[in-house]
């Protein structure tokens, strides 16, 4: 394998400036670059990764823990995955994936990859209140980033990516209003999530601006389900709620408010309109195509490698909090009533 001194002797340069062609190609003039690139490709060139990111502290290979849904299926987490390995390939960085134990069981298997140099800096998900890969991550000097807020600490303990979940809620509701709705109940989880509160909330503060009612118009579901969606509608419709659209916290629960209403003889989308989160693969093959709230996942990903491998934060000039914007994406679900 060719070395960098082999390099910098056939393009005629110095070893500094095939180290600038490698590392801060912005330095160099484009004839220099490309004579050096041309060296490169020649002799089959390939950077040691260890010994460069232990002299420069880069992040060369980003570690990513696959997350566990117990009793849950998560429709877009593929998706995701795809658009984070694709980011970091566009930059010449790649994820290495893995698993761990939620809290502090897992730790073990963040200090061993990072012991070893399997990885230089990590992406995390499923962050919790005081989760203790922040503090360890910090005390370490380790650089990472989060997809998804801390919810209920006064501060964010890092840097971080998320989806406005209240304004993807509140676009929903607007949705429904302007195709005729006027009583829009929302499906949601257990206040103790506080995703599910956000989403609520952005249901909640929209109804109010609409001047629509909100009072008994909520049913919070103990799991993300299709069966516990189906329960929940059920229950809104033997109510007596007369509810003529449904703000599903994601579009399992939406799927599950499908089901109860053609379980009924009642059309979504007809008789009540429906919208989910997440538009996953699903939302366009059931019948009716179900409405639903796109995440921005290739926005997502390409927002979390430039934070993780860039200079970041009030010095650089940077954010290193990025809310994006869902995207409505509408279909039969909720046609106009």
């Amino acid at each position: 394998m060719a070395t960098l001194k082999q390099v910098a002797a056939h393009a005629d340069v110095s070893v500094q400036t095939v180290s600038n062609a490698l590392n801060a190609p912005h330095r160099l003039r484009a004839d220099t670059l490309e004579r050096v690139n041309r060296s490169i490709e020649l002799l089959n060139y390939r950077p040691n990764r260890n010994a460069r990111s232990l002299r420069t502290s880069a992040v060369e290979l980003i570690g990513y823990c696959v997350p566990s849904w117990p009793n849950q299926t998560h429709l877009v987490m593929d998706q995701f995955l795809h658009a984070l390995c694709a980011a970091a390939e566009r930059t010449g960085r790649h994820i290495l994936l893995f698993t761990a134990p939620a809290g502090v069981d897992g730790m073990p298997t963040y200090e061993d990859l990072h012991a070893r140099r399997m990885v230089d800096g990590f992406v995390l998900s499923q962050t919790e209140t005081h989760d203790p890969r922040h503090a360890w991550l910090k005390e370490q000097g380790i650089p990472f980033v989060s997809f998804g807020r801390v919810w209920k600490e006064s501060t964010q303990p890092g840097p971080w990516v998320d989806v406005d979940g209240a304004g993807g809620s509140a676009m929903a509701v607007r949705h429904l209003h302007e195709t005729g709705r006027r009583r829009i109940a929302f499906l949601g989880w257990p206040k103790s999530s506080g995703l599910a509160d956000d989403r609520a909330s952005g249901w909640r503060d929209a109804c109010k601006a609409l001047g629509l009612p909100t009072a008994g118009l909520v049913v919070r579901c103990h799991e993300d389900s299709i069966e516990a969606g189906a329960r929940a509608t059920a229950q809104l419709l033997d109510g007596g709620r007369e509810v003529d659209g449904i703000v599903a916290l994601s579009d399992i629960l939406a799927l599950g408010a499908l089901r109860e209403l053609g379980r009924r003889g009642l059309t979504a989308g007809r008789e009540v309109g429906v919208t989910g989160f997440d538009d996953s693969p699903l939302a366009e093959v059931v019948s009716p195509g179900l409405t639903s709230l796109r995440q921005p996942m290739d926005e997502i990903a390409g927002e979390l490698i430039t934070i993780l491998t860039g200079p970041s934060g009030p010095a650089a000039g940077k954010p290193a909090e990025r809310l994006l914007q869902p995207e409505l994406v509408i279909r039969g679900s909720s046609a106009p009533g």
